[in-house]
């Protein structure tokens, strides 16, 4: 009897499901955060009876006897979304608006991308992330400064005292991906490039296919909580159906030990 196989196997992949579904909602208030999704596929099939096989009178099978083995996930699906936008006023607070990734250097000098706009200034007065990574390429803003300002299309600039002009400190550049679904995510709202999401295309925002940075917002996570909790409640009563199963052939094992 497989159906014990089987259903350990829905039990599993539904378990994944939950998994996922409560990764979602515990970042819900994460800024930058982007939805993931579980897929699933199923397993390979035994066949008992082949279709197309011709039977003693000339007729051919037109159905088969294809039993199937369960299913797996097969991946975790991030939809990238926009999220809502949150007005913060700090000026070193930025958004994208539409496609995009800020790209920053960690400290073992490689690089991530992240949505999360939250910059802050180093001690020697570099603008880094809230985990001290350097936004890319690197800035440094002038000690006298009193404001920064950061245009749609990306350009930094800093007011001094006593300049009548603005100073250009660097031009702020966003990447983006053919397949952005693709990139690895590994925490402290960073994703790195893999083969399957390509290499990046660098470029100022407000390009063709590049978004927009806005500043004193940040982007909010696009979980719904409605829907996720809905997903939830789908995902546990389908592992109840799974236990079901895996109890019905429990019994029916049973039974048949006991005829004599």
């Amino acid at each position: 009897m497989k159906t014990l196989g089987i259903a350990a196997t829905g039990m599993q992949a539904q378990q994944v499901n939950v998994d996922v579904i409560a990764n979602n909602i515990a970042n819900a208030n994460t800024t930058g955060f982007k939805v993931g999704r579980a897929v699933f596929q199923d397993l390979i099939y035994q066949t008992m009876q082949r279709e197309g096989v011709p039977n003693a009178d000339g007729t051919v099978r037109p159905v088969g006897v294809d039993i199937g083995l369960g299913v797996q996930a097969a991946g975790v699906v991030r939809l990238n979304t926009q999220g809502g936008m949150l007005q913060t006023d700090n000026q070193l607070d930025l958004a994208i608006e539409g496609d995009g990734y800020f790209i920053v250097t960690r400290a073992d000098g490689t690089e991530a991308y992240t949505r999360a706009g939250s910059l802050m200034l180093s001690p020697e007065g570099e603008i880094v992330t809230l985990d001290g990574n350097l936004i890319e390429p690197a800035m440094v803003v002038p000690e006298n400064t009193t404001d920064v300002e950061v245009t749609q299309d990306g350009l930094v600039l800093a007011y001094t005292p006593d300049a009548i002009e603005p100073e250009e400190i660097g031009q702020l550049n966003l990447a983006t991906f053919i397949n952005d679904a693709g990139l690895k995510p590994i925490g402290n709202n960073l994703l790195l490039e893999t083969v399957a999401s390509g290499e990046p295309f660098v470029g100022p925002p407000g390009e063709e296919a590049v978004g927009i940075v806005r500043q004193g917002y940040l982007e909010n996570s696009n979980v719904d909580p409605i829907k996720q909790m809905t997903d939830l409640i789908t995902a546990q009563r389908t592992y109840e159906m799974g236990a079901k199963a895996l109890k019905a052939a429990d019994e029916m094992m049973q039974t048949a030990n006991q005829i004599r």
